[in-house]
């Protein structure tokens, strides 16, 4: 059950941002579950709240610019709606980098197990796993 839940939020996180990469979805309204498919003890779980609040902040951030660009081109032209577009694309852009840091930060943290399972379900739904390089010793 669990992992049918997980793969379907994964789909859903592939299909909203159109891309290849494996998004766990760190910060969205599915941590409870990302904590409960992947086990994490405590101090991973501290971590992605930790994490979980700062991308809420960052990409809040963003989408007040972008709420604040649009309202001030309303009644622009259409070479300069070009030209915002441009920029609006640019901040969906940086949430969607933002998105995949935090996922990244997890995925650090994750024991092999863990991580393994992860790039498991990834090639079930035939999406492209965020590589971790584990060959570093950090401590």
């Amino acid at each position: 059950m669990r992992t049918a839940v997980f793969s379907l939020l994964l789909l859903l996180n592939f299909s909203v941002f159109a891309q290849e990469d494996c998004l766990l979805g760190v910060g969205g309204k599915d941590d409870e579950v990302i904590t409960e498919v992947f086990q994490l003890n405590e101090e991973q779980q501290e971590q992605l709240r930790n994490w979980s609040a700062e991308l809420k902040i960052r990409n809040g951030l963003l989408k007040e610019k972008a709420e604040y660009l649009l309202k001030k081109h309303e009644e622009s032209s259409v070479d300069e709606l070009l030209k915002v577009s441009e920029e609006y694309q640019n901040i969906l852009d940086s949430m969607k980098q933002n998105v995949r840091m935090m996922d990244k930060r997890l995925l650090t943290i994750l024991n092999p197990k863990q991580y393994e399972f992860y790039t498991e379900l990834c090639t079930k739904l035939s999406l492209r796993p965020i590589y971790i390089n584990r060959s570093v010793d950090e401590k």
